[in-house]
């Protein structure tokens, strides 16, 4: 009886709720929310949709700039539509709800504001974060004191990839155990020979390498062993053949003195 009572508020609070976006006069929101990572040089695009009750006449749109860094922290008007951007690296498209950079450079960088009015006064507006594409550097290998696993880490770049070499060979389950984002080799088996951590975005990679105590082969006590036997063979041999020369010798002196001891 309880649901039944309380199934009609929530359906009263969800059509509340829908009506007031519908009823909305003006709104405007990016079609991807998440950051935007721009490589140097490439264009800047920055995509919206507005959504206006009134279509009698377009709003006015302006795109404003907040850069990352903070040694420049005022806001700077960047493109207005209707209207011309004072760079003629910076225009819009579709009634300004598109902006575009072209030569994207770091000074570009930051949070972009879309703030939409329409005819009659209503503003709606929304953020959106830009930042460079950075290329991974400075990337180094650490080690627990109890040996047990390696971290890998990178001093900077933009969406990085970790993967993990164990004598340059990719490492699998027989070394050990990688963390969720392969940053972190847990190591399972016995710690020694080089490790190496690489790694890479779509900009390139860079990698480190730890290296511990050598690691002793597979088949090498064999190796040895088969070397020694075949010394060994080489030695009974050589000795045996010192004998049968000897023996020779031997035997050749002992006839010639039995023809020296006959008749003359």
């Amino acid at each position: 009886m309880e649901l039944r009572t309380q199934s009609p508020l929530w359906a009263l609070f969800l059509m509340l709720g829908l009506l007031s976006q519908v009823c909305q006069p003006v709104s405007v929101h990016f079609l991807d929310p998440k950051p935007l990572y721009v490589v140097r040089g490439e264009t800047l695009v920055l995509r919206t949709e507005i959504n206006i009750r009134t279509k009698q006449a377009f709003p006015t749109v302006v795109w404003e700039h907040m850069p990352s860094d903070p040694k420049r922290p005022a806001r700077v008007k960047v493109a207005e539509y209707p209207g011309q951007a004072p760079n003629q690296r910076i225009f819009t498209e579709e009634q300004g709800a598109v902006l575009k950079i072209t030569n994207f450079v770091h000074d570009d960088s930051g949070e972009y504001t879309i703030s939409v009015t329409d005819h009659l006064g209503h503003i709606a507006s929304a953020q959106h974060v830009v930042e460079e594409y950075l290329a991974v550097y400075h990337v180094s290998v650490m080690v627990n004191v109890s040996h047990t696993s390696l971290h890998c880490k990178e001093a900077w770049g933009t969406q990085p990839v970790f993967s993990w070499l164990h004598e340059q060979a990719k490492v699998d389950g027989s070394q050990g155990r990688l963390s969720a984002d392969n940053s972190t080799l847990y190591i399972t088996a016995r710690f020694c020979g080089k490790f190496t951590c690489v790694v890479s975005n779509k900009l390139g990679h860079s990698s480190a390498t730890y290296t511990s105590e050598p690691c002793e082969r597979k088949g090498n006590g064999v190796t040895v062993a088969v070397v020694c036997l075949f010394l060994l063979l080489i030695g009974a041999g050589a000795l045996l053949f010192l004998l049968w020369r000897r023996r020779r010798q031997h035997r050749s002196r002992g006839e010639r003195l039995r023809e020296y001891d006959g008749p003359l």
